[in-house]
């Protein structure tokens, strides 16, 4: 009884989730390097793993482990602003590429809202679990935002996003390989449009140059998401409802 009142009391304690975002992350690299970096271990993976388990195992909320993980989420903005970095090393191919790069994002985007409406209704999903996974493919804030706007559930959402970033990188590298695809900007900007930060994660692992290709496409398929998915998505839900 005593040991479920001073959990309780800690729980409530925004510092501790914080704490325990950040030791979970760091087991996870400690996972990820003695694995000999497996992607299926990747610290994403294991940390999230952990998490959950602490989540559900002492019955917490989602918004008591927020308080303390949002320090860690504010964080992202930065995050995102530093890909800029990167990415000026590569203007010269950059301004080469703009076209089919520009073309990739756009038609990457409206895949990936279409084709979640569409799984969603052959699963019989609800209005709001459908326009909560349509926005699935962009980073955390803006999927966030996008998803409210479309009368989605943020929480979800969040949730939807980060497996969304997982599977993406998971399935990266055995993509790359059955298709063939050697050219490190190809996998980046892959990864950028389709796993967000999480896959911007993997594609510095594979090269710097990779990184920076995926930090843009991450960019660059937050802002048009933002505008394609409530063009897109409850016109094209209504359409197949009815």
């Amino acid at each position: 009884m005593t040991i479920d009142l001073l959990w309780q009391h800690l729980a409530q304690n925004p510092v501790l989730w914080l704490c325990l975002t950040l030791v979970a992350y760091q087991i996870g690299i400690w996972v990820y390097q003695k694995s000999g970096y497996i992607t299926l271990l990747s610290p994403f993976v294991i940390a999230v793993a952990i998490l959950l388990g602490i989540l559900f195992s002492t019955d917490t909320h989602y918004e008591t482990f927020f308080a303390g993980a949002q320090f860690v989420h504010f964080l992202l903005g930065p995050a995102t602003v530093a890909l800029a970095v990167p990415l000026f090393d590569q203007r010269r191919r950059l301004a080469k590429l703009w076209a089919p790069l520009l073309i990739g994002v756009v038609v990457g985007c409206i895949t990936g809202v279409v084709s979640t409406v569409l799984l969603g209704v052959l699963f019989d999903a609800s209005f709001e679990s459908i326009m909560s996974m349509a926005p699935k493919s962009v980073t955390t804030p803006i999927a966030m935002g996008i998803s409210e706007k479309m009368g989605g559930i943020a929480e979800f959402t969040a949730g939807i996003v980060v497996l969304t970033g997982i599977v993406g990188s998971l399935l990266a590298s055995p993509l790359f390989k059955l298709f063939r695809i050697k050219k490190d900007y190809v996998k980046g900007f892959s990864l950028g449009v389709s796993a967000h930060g999480m896959g911007t994660s993997r594609a510095f692992q594979i090269s710097d140059k990779a990184g920076a290709f995926s930090g843009l496409a991450m960019g660059l398929a937050g802002i048009i998401t933002a505008f394609a998915a409530p063009m897109i998505a409850p016109p094209l839900l209504n359409w197949l409802m009815n």
